[in-house]
């Protein structure tokens, strides 16, 4: 089961090794507060999916929707301050987890943004 879930349990994992370096380095700019709050939030998100992928839970496809759109809200708010390289490369692991979480969750991107 979990071989089937692989590329997103990777991507997963990716995205809240990013999302918790972004945390951190944007917890000390003082004015990232937004920033700082989705990063962490995305990056729980990620581990929680990486666990009920992991154990072939019948609740990760809707983890994964929630997962997904977590995924997108940081990456945007990422997006906003891309000279920052952690912001540019959570923005980027965001964006990637996003679609993988979609494709196990079995929703487009456009069903939901």
């Amino acid at each position: 089961m979990t071989k089937q879930y692989q590329a997103c349990i990777d991507a997963c994992n990716r995205c809240a090794q990013a999302c918790e370096d972004c945390a951190n380095n944007c917890c000390t700019q003082g004015n990232l507060a937004q920033c700082t709050q989705l990063c962490m939030d995305c990056a729980d998100l990620c581990r929680t999916c990486t666990t009920l992928l992991s154990r072939g839970s019948q609740l990760a496809a809707g983890l994964c929707r929630v997962c997904a759109d977590a995924c997108d809200k940081c990456a945007a708010e990422c997006e906003k301050h891309t000279n920052l390289d952690y912001c540019r490369r959570c923005a980027e692991a965001c964006r990637q987890c996003a679609q993988e979480c979609r494709n196990v969750a079995g929703v487009t991107a456009s069903a939901t943004i």
